[in-house]
């Protein structure tokens, strides 16, 4: 037990560190990880969702960790979510409202979130640089 303590502490001291930016990435990728995991028994085990799922998961604990792949994973999760997005779109079309509506929303925040990751980065390179 004494070292869920410390591990939860540990986690805690990181969250208090991040910009509010980087805890955006963060919960998207855990939250968008974990409910795609939810997800796979519902729709019969498909392996992309479990691969989106595990990969989304090890994104967030990258950009938490400040791991130098973390910017990689963001732009692969960027183009397969796209990719599944607009494939879910085109087959289910409208017949499932909602459906399309979580899938359009899922590729809009997919993008809005690796804009955030992006120009944070390049901030933060452009502030080494100076100084």
């Amino acid at each position: 037990m004494h070292m869920v303590g410390e591990y939860v502490v540990s986690i805690a001291a990181k969250l208090r560190g991040l910009s509010s930016s980087q805890l955006v990435a963060i919960v998207f990728y855990g939250f968008a990880g974990i409910l795609l995991l939810i997800s796979l028994p519902l729709t019969s085990f498909p392996p992309h969702l479990g691969f989106l799922s595990i990969i989304s998961l090890i994104t967030a604990y990258s950009l938490l960790s400040k791991r130098a792949w973390g910017p990689w994973l963001v732009f692969i999760l960027l183009v397969t979510n796209t990719v599944f997005s607009l494939y879910t779109l085109y087959y289910v079309g409208l017949s499932n409202v909602l459906v399309a509506l979580s899938m359009l929303t899922y590729a809009g925040l997919t993008w809005i979130v690796t804009a955030i990751v992006l120009i944070k980065i390049k901030r933060e390179k452009s502030l080494t640089l100076v100084s």
